[in-house]
């Protein structure tokens, strides 16, 4: 798709999405609340939810649940790591939440009843809904590699997968690293969040050592995957600003070709294949994910015990009726990979949006809508060098379904397929302002 017509129709779609949730009738608020509706977990899917639930029908009680007081965003946050962002560009807190008229509680959830409809807190608090938007995120299985622990991940093999002091930390790591270092990247087995992150990580860090005077520097990709997304956009990119093969400064090696990692010393930083051993400076494992914890300790887990299976026309949760659940923790599509919901921040943004028309719509004794789930994800390899891809689904019949017209990713090449053309190179410095631009507009929409 065009870089400028993917802009326009994504300005297009979101005045659609909101003109999806604002026709939902609305009610003033009564002298008690309509119904209550508690909402586990503040990143972009659970404070989306509770924003939108205050904004479309203020006689229902929000009340958030979340345990940190101050968020900060997995998208773009590769570029903290590379130094060409500050941390602070990617936080944001809940006090635009709280204006709204959501009840912020920072708490840890530690128990959920489904049958008596309460969730219990550490510090004693116990809540009642009417309705419970679960919005849990992932965990890591650290278990998914030999050797590693939640101790060396939050020391010295950090995942960096959930932004933080992890990426602090392997920022500090990646400008230790010497010239003629090893940054190993290791991949865990799919579906994990934000599928196009490893491979934009390693552009970061490529960015970082050639911009740093690290030319001799070697990032190799260990992946327990045969493919990835945008893969001819981001070997495009590789060799034309890095490198890319066993001569390059990025390498990746799929599973095929040994790049699955089984065991990890961190005593004498090696990762182990079962064809190989790769020693390495700096080793970025990710581990395998799942869905986090109070989610699957609630029997919401219930597709090959890891991830919380939902219904297409409103996310209700499959195992428990009056919870729903959002963002990375959910799977869509059938189930075994055929369309299947991307795990990223704009999903989550887009499927709390459903939530909230479905539950306004049956709190105020009107027709369920019907939704359309949509995604974007930008990827930045360098500082003026950026591409995307949009996805849309439908619910027809029961089921997900791709809308192809209105998806695209952005083109490797223009012109018939005998005489391409290269992409301008303006286009893809104008993907990078779009990512920022992306980033500002879903943070304020989320959270402001």
């Amino acid at each position: 798709m065009h870089a400028f017509n993917r802009r326009n129709f994504l300005k297009s779609f979101s005045a659609a999405a909101g003109a999806f949730v604002i026709s939902v009738p609305t009610a003033r608020a009564a002298t008690g609340p309509k119904a209550r509706v508690v909402v586990v977990g503040g990143g972009y899917g659970g404070a989306t939810a509770a924003k939108y639930l205050r904004l479309m029908d203020p006689g229902i009680d929000v009340t958030l649940i979340e345990r940190g007081p101050l968020y900060t965003s997995c998208p773009l946050s590769n570029e903290v790591i590379s130094g060409a962002r500050e941390i602070k560009t990617l936080q944001a807190g809940y006090g635009g939440l709280a204006r709204r008229g959501v009840k912020i509680v920072h708490d840890e959830v530690t128990r959920i009843d489904p049958a008596l409809k309460t969730v219990a807190t550490a510090s004693g608090g116990s809540f009642a809904y009417d309705a419970l938007v679960m919005s849990p995120g992932v965990d890591f299985d650290f278990g998914s590699v030999k050797g590693l622990t939640k101790e060396l991940s939050e020391t010295k093999l950090p995942h960096a997968w959930k932004a933080g002091p992890q990426t602090l930390l392997l920022k500090s790591q990646l400008d230790a690293m010497p010239d003629g270092g090893r940054f190993l990247i290791v991949v865990p087995k799919g579906p994990f969040r934000c599928p196009p992150g490893p491979y934009e990580r390693a552009a970061q860090v490529a960015m970082h050592c050639l911009h740093r005077g690290k030319k001799k520097a070697k990032i190799l990709i260990l992946d327990a995957n045969d493919s990835f997304s945008k893969k001819p956009l981001f070997e495009e990119a590789w060799k034309a600003l890095y490198g890319y093969g066993q001569n390059g400064m990025i390498e990746w090696i799929p599973a095929a070709s040994g790049g699955k990692v089984e065991e990890v010393d961190a005593g004498s930083m090696t990762c182990l294949s079962g064809f190989d051993e790769y020693k390495g400076n700096v080793i970025n494992v990710i581990p395998a994910h799942r869905a986090g914890v109070i989610a699957r300790e609630t029997g919401l887990a219930n597709f090959k015990d890891a991830w919380c299976s939902v219904k297409p026309e409103n996310m209700e949760s499959t195992a428990h009726k009056d919870i729903y659940v959002i963002g990375d923790a959910c799977v869509g599509g059938d189930l075994a990979g055929n369309n299947a919901f991307p795990k990223s921040a704009h999903m989550a943004n887009s499927q709390a949006k459903a939530v909230v028309a479905s539950l306004v719509a049956k709190f105020n004794g009107q027709p369920q809508p019907v939704p359309v789930y949509t995604n974007t994800c930008y990827s930045v390899v360098a500082h003026d060098w950026g591409f995307s891809v949009v996805h849309l689904f439908r619910v027809q019949g029961g089921q997900w379904v791709y809308i192809k017209e209105g998806s695209g990713i952005s083109p490797v090449a223009f012109g018939a397929k005998e005489a391409p053309k290269p992409v301008p190179r303006l286009y893809r410095k104008m993907e990078v302002d779009y990512a920022d631009g992306w980033l500002r507009n879903v943070l304020a929409d989320s959270f402001g």
